[in-house]
C-alpha cells in the first residue's frame, strides 16, 4: 500500500485510506459530506500528492467502463474519483455511456436516445476487449446513490441539457458530483444555480484562464484540465492556477491510454508522474497508481 503525507490542514479532507488488501472487497474512500468539502480536498497545496481520476470510469480488465463495478474495483486498489458520461434515454432518463452508438461498450446495437431505460436493460456491457460482462447499463441516479461517502463523480457534459441536469442534480440534493465545463458560460449557469458547484474545467492556455478569470466564479470551485501532459512553455499558466489554488488535471486518455503493449504504457505513465501534475486522468487508474513511487 501506498502511504499518502499530508499537512494538518490537508487532513481535514477527510481522505479515508481504509487499510486494506484488494483480496477482502474493502475500498478505499473519498467521503465528502459536505458541499464546501469538496473545494477543501481538491485544493491545490504544494508537496499534497497526485489525485488520480478514472476516465469513463475507468477499466480495468473484465470491467466495463462507465460501470458501477469498475469504480468499485477500482477503490479496491486505490482512492479515486471518476469522470463519466451522462447521456438521455428515450424516455429522458440520464444514464452513463461515453458514445451516443450503444454498439461498442454493449450487446446491443443504434442509438441510445432510440432506447428507453427499461429496453436498455436488456443489455449487457461489454468490457474493453470485447467481452461480455454480467453488468448492465447504469442510470446516473443509480451511480450517484451508490458514489456517496465512497467517492466524487466528475459529469463529462454530452447531451443531457444544462438545464436538465441542474434541475437533476438539485432534487439528488448531492454534494459529491463535479461538473466538467468547456467554456465560462457553463460555468456560470450552474454556478447561479447552486453557489457551491464544483467544476473540472478547460484551461489549456492563457486565454481560457482569462475568460473563466473574467467570468468571476471563485477560484475555489475549480479544478483545471490542462491537456494531456505538462509542458514547460506554459508553467506561466501553471504557477497562475496554483497561486489561485487550482489544481492542474492532465489526461493520458489521448496519448498513453492508447498504447497497446502493456509494459510500455506503463513505463510512459511513470514517465507523466515524475512530471508531478496535482490530478492525472486515466482509462487505467489502478495502473497510473501502481507507476507512482
Amino acid at each position: 500500500m501506498k502511504i499518502f503525507f499530508f499537512t494538518k490542514s490537508f487532513i481535514f479532507i477527510l481522505f479515508l485510506l481504509m487499510a486494506c488488501s484488494p483480496s477482502n472487497h474493502s475500498i478505499y474512500k473519498i467521503n465528502i459530506e459536505k458541499e464546501k468539502d469538496m473545494q477543501i480536498f481538491f485544493a491545490y497545496r504544494k508537496d499534497a500528492g497526485i489525485i488520480i481520476s478514472g476516465h469513463r470510469g475507468g477499466m480495468p480488465d473484465g470491467y466495463p467502463e462507465n460501470s458501477i463495478e469498475a469504480f468499485e474495483k477500482t477503490l479496491q486498489y486505490l482512492p479515486a474519483f471518476f469522470e463519466v458520461d451522462p447521456r438521455l434515454t428515450r424516455d429522458s432518463v440520464i444514464v452513463l455511456m461515453h458514445d451516443e452508438d450503444i454498439s461498442r461498450t454493449t450487446t446491443g446495437t443504434g442509438k441510445i436516445g432510440d432506447y428507453s431505460w427499461k429496453e436498455l436493460q436488456q443489455f449487457n456491457l461489454v468490457d474493453r476487449k470485447g467481452n461480455i460482462t454480467p453488468y448492465h447499463i447504469p442510470s446516473l441516479k443509480e451511480a450517484i446513490r451508490w458514489s456517496q461517502g465512497k467517492t466524487v463523480l466528475n459529469l463529462d457534459k454530452k447531451d443531457v441539457p444544462l438545464e436538465m441536469m441542474a434541475a437533476f442534480l438539485k432534487r439528488l440534493n448531492t454534494v459529491n458530483v463535479m461538473l466538467t465545463v468547456h467554456n465560462p458560460k457553463q460555468a456560470l449557469f450552474y454556478y447561479k444555480q447552486n453557489k457551491n458547484a464544483m467544476f473540472s474545467a478547460f484551461i489549456r492556455n492563457m486565454k481560457e484562464y482569462k475568460a473563466f478569470e473574467k467570468a468571476g466564479i471563485p477560484w475555489s470551485h475549480f479544478i483545471a484540465y490542462v491537456g494531456p501532459e505538462l509542458k514547460t512553455e506554459k508553467q506561466d499558466l501553471y504557477d497562475l492556477l496554483h497561486k489561485n489554488g487550482v489544481r492542474c488535471m492532465i489526461s493520458l486518455a489521448p496519448n498513453y491510454d492508447k498504447v497497446k503493449v502493456d509494459n510500455e504504457r506503463k513505463n510512459l505513465y511513470k514517465i507523466s508522474v515524475e512530471t508531478s501534475p496535482d490530478i492525472i486522468e486515466s482509462d487505467f487508474p489502478i495502473d497510473v497508481y501502481q507507476a507512482m513511487p
